[in-house]
């Protein structure tokens, strides 16, 4: 049997409050460049998902601290599913990735060393995914990683990488800033304006990424954290502030104006009916008062050694508002819009958003429980709403600068500004300092999606069968950096089959059915028939038996479980297909961009951020993402190797266009041997995972 056209690719993002599984799925190079048009060669390559692909687990893997051995029956059910959705051929060529971010961070070394570990052994024992380096695939990454990956992941989705021209924002600048906070941590990426791009030239990354025609796409990036600035730490500071400040001795309540009248819980959050002698607090519903005791958790009179700063003394470039507009997920979006926004409201301002908090915060809490007892799962972001607005003000306006709308200096957009923004840039709606999201034309912005951007456009060939601008980052210098993150990827090519097309359809109208009602399973199976009479071949026969067996049965068969014989319908298609053939359940689906559909996000403020590494030697199939301490050298090689005028220090972007499509190298790739599979380690020899 023939190879599938796609390539797949695993992460599990371990944030504080749970791991969440993404499976992507692109088409391998070889084949895209070979169907693809002009601008199409002038694109990344394009990456999909689907809803299925996701799911979440709860807790964070840094609750395993004390007792690592566990984690790998914590991670079961999201590996099952991944060995489940990835067709059983294509999992040798799958990488597989755990990145852990903030929650991991907390952990002492030796703890996170001895999690990650476990992990890895748990990998390489349980399944086949390409797995060649634990310290690169399994790892906790920094949080100024975590938000190039994000940044890298909201422009992809935006189209600004592949449509500068139509997402232009004026001055020569077509990218949009990222800002994602979870519960431990936040993050902000930005490609600075040119004049402060050439100023703090020491302070960016550089990225580097290769379109369809194997061009190098080049890119200047600002990216930094906050450790202990998401939603939960930062009100865990503030609540032991409360305490130092409000606390008489003798007593045992606390009043806090971040919650509404009433409310009373405990330091960790959790309500109290009834007398109680634990300390309390106690809901004043005074969102003034909260804005006041949370503004100096900003850190803002801590020392700025380097000239300018934003938070807790932290080094920042000027941020030119006219160019430079933001995007922010996770937390940001759903302290907007998880309790406050009306239905379908989408644009975040300023007085509109805090007229509604007062609003809320200075009612009864017993009318507010009333309200919320309506909606599933609710009262606990109730609870804390009051508090979480009134850090995300802060943190937006007087912390980053973000203009308030109505209040302040805003640049848009008047006609004289419009008239140089892009018309793709209007359509998206992305003309305010800031807009808070968590989908874009319905795809979740998660930042797991950056690496697998990386890894994809790495497979892509390059223009002249030279490595001479690998894709991946590092430090902004001419040349190959000392820090050069590789993607980790090639470009061999796959040999293809031409039945893709086919499985693709079968899959969709598989999905169809399955959404519909059983008279449609009815109408499905006609076609089906249809279907199979059309494309006879065995192997055909085969994968079609094998997707219309897979929806007759309601339940998918785990793997090691004993087959059932088919009844019915299902033995209809066993005369009709074959009997006795062993199938392969494939998920494969053909579409643009548009179609590409990502999980849905629980309202939670650790789900997706949150952050924070291994060095590299020349190139592997495994990710690379910085460590905090670099260890070793690289190759030679890599330190002579020279980009030269493709690389300008102070500019935004440098792309290499060919004039010609592009020929793909099909070179023989190294062989895997299957002796060699990582899998088949039962007992791994790992190199040691350096401490932070």
């Amino acid at each position: 049997m023939g190879k599938s056209k796609w390539r797949w690719g695993v992460i599990l993002d371990a944030g504080s409050s749970g791991t969440r599984l993404h499976i992507y799925r692109w088409e391998d190079p070889a084949k895209a460049i070979k169907d693809a048009d002009d601008d199409e060669l002038r694109s990344l390559p394009q990456i999909k998902t689907k809803k299925k692909w996701t799911e979440k687990k709860r807790p964070g893997i840094s609750t395993f601290g004390d007792n690592p051995e566990d984690v790998g029956d914590y991670l079961q059910s999201l590996v099952e599913k991944a060995v489940e959705q990835i067709p059983e051929e294509k999992h040798a060529d799958t990488p597989i990735f755990l990145m852990a971010t903030a929650g991991m961070r907390l952990l002492p070394p030796l703890k996170q060393r001895a999690v990650l570990s476990e992990v890895c052994t748990y990998f390489r024992q349980n399944t086949r995914f390409s797995l060649p380096d634990c310290d690169r695939h399994i790892q906790v990454i920094p949080g100024d990683v975590e938000g190039l990956y994000g940044w890298i992941a909201a422009n992809y989705l935006l189209g600004g990488f592949d449509d500068a021209e139509g997402h232009a924002h004026g001055k020569g600048h077509h990218t949009y800033g990222f800002l994602d906070m979870g519960g431990a941590s936040a993050q902000i990426a930005f490609a600075p304006n040119s004049t402060e791009a050439e100023k703090h030239a020491d302070d960016l990354k550089l990225l580097r990424m290769r379109t369809m025609n194997g061009a190098a796409s080049e890119y200047k990036v600002f990216t930094t954290t906050w450790l202990g600035y998401g939603v939960n730490q930062a009100r865990q500071r503030y609540v032991q502030k409360l305490v130092d400040s409000y606390l008489i001795e003798g007593q045992h309540e606390v009043p806090d104006p971040c919650m509404p009248i009433g409310l009373r819980t405990t330091e960790d959050g959790e309500p109290i009916k009834g007398a109680s002698d634990k300390l309390e607090l106690v809901g004043t519903g005074d969102f003034a008062g909260c804005l006041r005791m949370t503004k100096p958790l900003l850190g803002k009179d801590v020392p700025c050694k380097d000239e300018p700063c934003l938070l807790n003394g932290q080094h920042v470039p000027g941020i030119d508002f006219d160019v430079n507009h933001f995007v922010g997920v996770s937390e940001y979006w759903h302290t907007t819009h998880g309790v406050f926004a009306e239905k379908g409201e989408k644009v975040y301002d300023y007085n509109t958003y805090q007229k509604k908090v007062e609003d809320f915060c200075s009612q009864e809490w017993s009318e507010i429980e009333a309200l919320q007892s309506r909606k599933k799962d609710h009262s606990k972001d109730a609870q804390e709403a009051c508090f979480k607005a009134s850090w995300l003000i802060n943190v937006l306006h007087d912390g980053i600068g973000i203009p308030r709308v109505g209040i302040e200096h805003t640049p848009s957009p008047d006609i004289n500004i419009t008239k140089g923004i892009g018309e793709a840039a209007k359509e998206k709606g992305f003309l305010d300092a800031f807009q808070a999201v968590d989908k874009i034309d319905d795809i979740e912005v998660s930042w797991t999606l950056g690496p697998m951007v990386l890894y994809a456009a790495g497979q892509v060939p390059p223009i002249d069968g030279t490595d001479k601008h690998p894709v991946g980052f590092g430090s902004n210098v001419k040349g190959i950096p000392d820090d050069f993150q590789f993607a980790g990827s090639n470009w061999t090519a796959l040999s293809l089959t031409g039945d893709d097309d086919w499985d693709d359809l079968a899959e969709d109208l598989v999905d169809h059915v399955k959404a519909k009602s059983s008279s449609g399973l009815l109408l499905f199976v006609l076609i089906i028939v249809l279907l199979g009479y059309l494309f006879r071949r065995r192997d055909r026969r085969m994968r079609l038996y094998g997707k219309v067996n897979s929806l007759l049965r309601p339940h998918p068969r785990r793997p090691g479980s004993p087959r059932k014989g088919g009844r019915g319908l299902s033995a209809l298609t066993s005369k009709l297909f074959g009997r006795n053939s062993h199938t392969y359940e494939r998920i494969i689906e053909e579409g643009d961009a548009a179609q590409f559909e990502l999980g849905e996000v629980e309202s939670d403020e650790g789900d997706h951020s949150d952050s924070t590494s291994g060095t590299r030697q020349g190139r592997t199939s495994g990710l690379a993402t910085p460590k905090l301490n670099m260890m070793g050298s690289f190759d030679d090689l890599t330190k002579s190797a020279h980009i030269g005028s493709a690389l300008d220090r102070s500019g935004l972007v440098v792309r290499t266009e060919s004039r010609e499509r592009l020929t793909p190298h099909l070179g023989a790739g190294r062989s895997r041997s299957r002796a060699g599979s990582p899998t088949r380690l039962k007992s791994p020899l790992m190199s040691p995972l350096n401490e932070d």
